[in-house]
C-alpha cells in the first residue's frame, strides 16, 4: 500500500506561509487580546454616548507580522501604532471596530474555537453588547446605560477605566 507524504513540497505549494493554526490564534489572543467597549459622551448622539465595541491584540513592533497576519486569517480589521504619540510606545495593535466584521467574523470565530481565560467571560458580555447594539439599543438613553453597564462588567470589572460608573449616567 503507497502511503501519501503529507508533507511534500508539492501538497505545500497550495498553502500561504502566512496561513495560522486557528487554535494558535485563540491562545495568543487568550493572552495578548481583548475585548473593549470605548465610551465617548457626544451630545451629537441621541442617547448622549458614542458606544464602540472593539477587538484588539496588540504586540510590540518586532512582532507586528503576527498582527498583519490576523488582518489575512480574519479578513477584517487593521493593525495600527498602539499610542502614536506616545514615543517611548513601541507596540502596535490589530483592531477591528466594524460590528459587521465584529458579529460575522470575530465572535463566531470564538464561539468555534472558545477561549479558556476570563476573556471568555469578557466575549460572552462583549458579543451581547454587540447584538444589543445590532438591534439598536444604543440609540436611546436607557439603552445606552445598560450597556454602560455591561461595559463596566468587563475586563477587571471596569478598573482600568478613565471614569468611575457612577460619572456614566
Amino acid at each position: 500500500m503507497e502511503r501519501e507524504n503529507v508533507m511534500s513540497a508539492d501538497n505545500q505549494q497550495g498553502r500561504s506561509r502566512h496561513q495560522i493554526n486557528p487554535w494558535y490564534v485563540c491562545g495568543f489572543v487568550d493572552g495578548e487580546g481583548s475585548f473593549h467597549v470605548a465610551l465617548y459622551r457626544d451630545s451629537r448622539m441621541r442617547a448622549g454616548w458614542k458606544v464602540i465595541p472593539e477587538f484588539h491584540v496588540s504586540q510590540r513592533i518586532s512582532s507586528r507580522q503576527v498582527l498583519d497576519d490576523l488582518v489575512r486569517f480574519f479578513g477584517c480589521g487593521y493593525v495600527k501604532a498602539n499610542h502614536a504619540t506616545n514615543k517611548k510606545d513601541a507596540t502596535y495593535v490589530y483592531v477591528v471596530r466594524n460590528r459587521d466584521d465584529l458579529s460575522l467574523k470575530v465572535i463566531p470565530f470564538f464561539r468555534d474555537y472558545p477561549l479558556r481565560t476570563e476573556k471568555s467571560e469578557d466575549l460572552d458580555v462583549f458579543a451581547k453588547i454587540v447584538q444589543m447594539m445590532g438591534e439598536n439599543h444604543h440609540l436611546s438613553k436607557d439603552g445606552a446605560q445598560r450597556i454602560i453597564a455591561l461595559a463596566y462588567t468587563m475586563n477587571g470589572k471596569g478598573r482600568y477605566r478613565r471614569r468611575p460608573q457612577e460619572l456614566m449616567r
